[in-house]
């Protein structure tokens, strides 16, 4: 994360009291807390001061945490040093910045936001703020690949309104082009999508190299376009276009490029004109009134007061009204109400900043009722002989467009609706799954082994060293496996080094590896255990056997990340997870002078205690039934019953060996079980509880019964309580659903 620029540290966010920054007495301020959008203004410096309400509803935080810099620790990690980057080289640069990036919304999960800022002149040019905002597009991101599924709305879309779409892969291959982008560029559609070498034909000489540049940063960097150019179409005729695009991602990786491209040629013309008519009204007024006359967009003059001084026959047919009706109106009343304040809000921001043009969508509401979209372009002229000034603006009508979006959108809520009711459909099974496959190697539902999985959960995710400590057989090593395989290096190596079982000679050569010739009967170069598990996990087994001198080494890999070959000098860095493990004390190791202090330390980052098996004697029936169904499986025999006082007596046994020395007695009474019936050949003590505890014959137990005893053993410990916290779910360790399955096909009920 990078950190918050040194000037802007002690900042606190903005007051209301008198001395508050100007723009907190802005009556807009409300109107951007009302405006259904995610907006943010900043100082000249990029210091956040202000972020509206729609803006802390969707990070669900207080201003207090987002304001400043801050806002940088909700951007996922992937995305935020070039996010910051960019933004910081847009404010040197004085630049208005565009940039996508992933945040982490109010429901801890990860959205694709479009972020827009640009920046405030004053008078003199000086940037005095800037005003920001964000758009949401992870929908859609992720729902591209499915826009074929509305094809005839877009097409239609496209033919009314005059704008092409197109899309490309990152291969730079153009893999769709609406029938519109071949009339707009001059290509016949009979000849295919043409290839990038035809495409760059039509562009002009002089925008090639920067369009050529613009294609290979979307491709490179995963970013979107909003480029204006020029193409000579086949005919010889000079068009002006307008193309935007965005990458289409799944999982984030961007799939393809999608976008639309529009001839802006005779908008660019009016525009062109309007600059021409601020360099000099009085000798263009004559072409000027032609294009103002005659022109097939919307042209209208604005006084001071945002009232209409003019307007051409098109703008008129537009909203429905005549030029003299327009004239005894306010703009107001035939803007759409919701557009209203932000259509004001724009004039008087060119009024008070003395910007010179402003850009914005709207809504009319016609004479007939009638709702139209439209874009407008709006400019200062140069006054004329009264310090009054007016604005000119061209207003084009995007109905059809907007309609158009509205069909995607349709397109889009059915594949969401289609996801849905797929999600619904297995949400359940998926659990099952999560429950079956996050732990699958750790059997037993106590309370004390509960404790060892949530630990596991809660470090698995971070790179922290994990100290593992238990006595022998308890299972160390599968506690150290299910935290590897639920952190981000589940996909990499996971390798074990048992640190008693290597020669002290020998083991900081297994670790660290050697260089050819470092010591007698080293031939060749060999790389250690940490290389080996570069960008996985190594697991150090017995850690308190380690020689001394080993101990230093493994300390300055902790600290330092990185090492050097025995007989070598070249420094290693190392991207190793340490998860280490013992059956010793290592406190009292460390006050015999066995064991560093400092090692202990680093490597106590978090502890995990495994539990001996006589403090989780509720777990042994269910380690029996997986030893026997194991073995049943590789010795090919059908053990299907268990003597209820043998288990009984399994149960009562201290097993000072653990579970391993329960798989052991498992493992020989399998061997010597001729038939269906498990025979345990019980140790010395195992074989007094059983006599003690049956002094009639045992009777023989299947291991549907055994497992039915014991949820109903659980189930009236819980006094019934299925699921939710404390119930008998949780305290198996398994899900409620689960658990009412089994119990169905157990015949369990309240009731029996």
């Amino acid at each position: 994360m990078s950190k918050q620029p040194p000037d802007s540290s002690n900042e606190t966010p903005l007051s209301s009291d008198d001395n508050a920054d100007p723009i907190d007495k802005d009556p807009f301020r409300a109107l951007a807390d009302g405006a259904p959008a995610l907006l943010h203004s900043a100082r000249a410096d990029g210091f956040i001061d202000f972020a509206n309400r729609g803006w802390l509803e969707y990070f669900g935080l207080p201003f207090e945490e987002v304001h400043g810099w801050e806002w940088a620790k909700r951007f996922h990690p992937d995305d935020v040093a070039a996010f910051l980057a960019g933004w910081r080289s847009a404010i040197a640069r004085g630049e208005p910045f565009e940039a996508q990036g992933r945040v982490l919304r109010a429901d801890g999960k990860y959205r694709t936001l479009l972020h827009r800022t640009s920046p405030v002149r004053d008078a003199q040019g000086n940037i005095i703020r800037w005003n920001g905002s964000s758009i949401d597009i992870e929908d859609l991101c992720r729902t591209e690949r499915d826009l074929r599924r509305s094809e005839f709305y877009l097409n239609e879309g496209q033919r009314l309104s005059h704008f092409g779409s197109w899309s490309f892969t990152p291969a730079g291959e153009c893999d769709h082009w609406s029938r519109e982008l071949y009339d707009i560029l001059g290509f016949d559609p009979a000849h295919g999508i043409p290839n990038i070498a035809d495409y760059f034909s039509v562009v002009h000489a002089e925008d090639r190299p920067f369009v050529e540049a613009t294609i290979r940063s979307m491709i490179a960097d995963g970013i979107g376009c909003d480029v204006k150019k020029r193409i000579v179409r086949k005919d010889g005729a000079l068009r002006m276009i307008r193309c935007v695009g965005f990458p289409a991602s799944e999982d984030g990786k961007v799939q393809r490029f999608i976008g639309t491209l529009i001839d802006i040629t005779e908008q660019e013309k009016l525009v062109e004109e309007l600059r021409r008519r601020e360099d000099s009204l009085s000798k263009s007024e004559s072409q000027w009134r032609a294009v103002f006359e005659n022109s097939s967009v919307g042209i209208v003059l604005i006084d001071e007061n945002i009232r209409l001084v003019s307007a051409n026959e098109a703008y008129q047919k537009m909203v429905g009204y005549t030029e003299s009706e327009l004239r005894k109106m306010h703009p107001r009343e035939y803007t759409h109400p919701e557009d209203v304040q932000a259509s004001e809000a724009i004039y008087k921001d060119i009024r008070e900043t003395r910007r010179d043009s402003a850009y914005y969508e709207k809504r009319y509401r016609r004479r007939d009722g009638r709702v139209v979209w439209v874009e407008c372009y709006a400019t200062r002229l140069p006054s004329v002989g009264t310090s009054d000034s007016l604005y000119a603006a061209v207003v084009v009508d995007i109905t059809e467009q907007h309609r158009t979006r509205k069909a995607m959108e349709d397109a889009y809520d059915e594949i969401k609706k289609l996801k849905d009711q797929l999600y619904r459909e297995n949400v359940a099974l998926k659990e099952e799954i999560d429950q079956a496959s996050m732990f699958e190697e750790i059997v037993g539902s106590s309370k004390s082994l509960k404790k060892v999985l949530e630990d596991v959960v809660k470090v698995a995710p971070t790179d922290s060293t994990v100290l593992i400590t238990g006595e022998t057989g308890t299972g160390k090593e599968l506690v150290a496996r299910a935290v590897h395989k639920r952190s981000r290096r589940a996909g990499r190596a996971f390798i074990r080094v048992n640190c008693a079982a290597i020669a002290p000679s020998l083991i900081a050569s297994e670790l660290f590896g050697h260089e050819k010739g470092a010591f007698t009967g080293a031939i060749q170069r060999r790389e250690g255990r940490f290389e080996s598990a570069a960008g996985g996990t190594l697991f150090l087994d017995e850690i308190g056997e380690l020689p001394e001198e080993t101990q230093v080494s493994l300390l300055r890999v902790l600290q330092e990340r990185e090492f050097e070959r025995v007989g070598g000098n070249k420094t290693i860095r190392s991207d190793v997870r340490v998860i280490a493990a013992t059956n010793r004390d290592l406190e009292d190791a460390i006050r015999a002078g066995k064991f560093r202090r400092d090692l202990y330390y680093r490597l106590n980052v978090f502890p995990i205690n495994v539990p001996p098996l006589r403090n989780r004697r509720d777990d042994i029936p269910s380690l029996v039934e997986t030893f026997v169904r194991e073995f049943s499986k590789s010795m090919a025999k059908k053990v299907t019953s268990i003597p209820q006082a043998t288990m009984t007596a399994l149960q009562r046994h201290e097993w000072p060996g653990n579970i391993r020395e329960l798989r052991n007695v498992i493992e020989r009474g399998m061997i010597i079980s001729p038939g269906r019936s498990l025979e345990v050949e019980l140790p010395t003590a195992i074989a007094s509880n059983l006599e003690a505890s049956e002094p009639g014959k045992s009777p023989e137990t299947n291991l549907a019964d055994v497992e039915r005893r014991h949820i109903l053993d659980v189930l009236e410990q819980t006094r019934w309580k299925i699921g939710g916290e404390g119930g008998a779910a949780e305290r198996l360790g398994m899900n409620r659903t689960t658990l009412q399955g089994r119990m169905r096909k157990l015949n369990i009920s309240r009731q029996q």
